[in-house]
């Protein structure tokens, strides 16, 4: 079994010892500090490429390696700053805040039902957002950019496993098959999505990807 996961689920605690409190395994805390580090990562070049585009706008990003590939042309446009501001900044603040949630699970801390859920709505946003980023690359800009393609993967990966802790915790509702399928077979759920979008780039592209 892997050390990510659990299967039994605690009863919750009343009275003086307040709602039941929970924080997950190594493996877990693990994977939140290094999808969370890769999304700070990949933010910060995006974020560095775009006030160096402002100063010169003849510069050409490192990522922009042919036609498809063309990270300026994201940059460019008008989704790669949907609330007003540069989409990269966002990352950096929503990407630290699963790096500390990640430090805090390694060092044995428990948060309450709330807490977690209220983490997993921010993972559910930020997977929409990038749905809908991928859709807006893939069929309204026509380019791609490989580190906002990192930044999609992580936040993928980070939306099923913290789901996926909060369903064999109880703290969202579930048969108990699932949180038993769960507690074995997360990691094929984010492999799918991932599998689904890769699909979707070589059905738009396919033999020009890398031409």
């Amino acid at each position: 079994m892997s050390s990510m996961t659990r299967v039994d689920v605690p009863a919750p605690r009343t009275g003086e010892d307040g709602p039941r409190r929970e924080g997950g395994s190594r493996g877990f805390g693990l994977l939140l500090v290094i999808t969370g580090l890769l999304g700070v990562f990949a933010s910060g070049i995006i974020t560095m490429d775009k006030f160096r585009i402002l100063e010169d706008p003849g510069y050409e990003p490192a990522c922009g390696i042919n036609p498809i590939f063309s990270c300026k042309s994201i940059m460019a446009s008008d989704q790669a700053a949907a609330f007003g501001f540069p989409n990269p900044l966002l990352g950096l603040v929503t990407y630290g805040i699963v790096v500390c949630v990640g430090m805090s699970v390694l060092s044995g801390a428990r948060f309450p039902r709330w807490y977690w859920l209220t983490f997993n709505a921010g993972t559910l946003f930020g997977v929409g957002f990038c749905t809908w980023l991928m859709i807006q690359s893939l069929y309204e800009i026509n380019k791609l950019c490989l580190w906002c393609m990192l930044a999609w993967t992580v936040t993928i990966i980070m939306f099923w496993y913290v789901t996926s802790f909060n369903v064999r915790q109880g703290f969202l509702p579930a048969p108990k098959a699932v949180r038993t399928f769960l507690a074995e077979f997360t990691w094929p759920l984010p492999v799918v999505h991932i599998g689904i979008i890769a699909i979707l780039i070589l059905t738009r592209w396919g033999a020009n990807l890398w031409a």
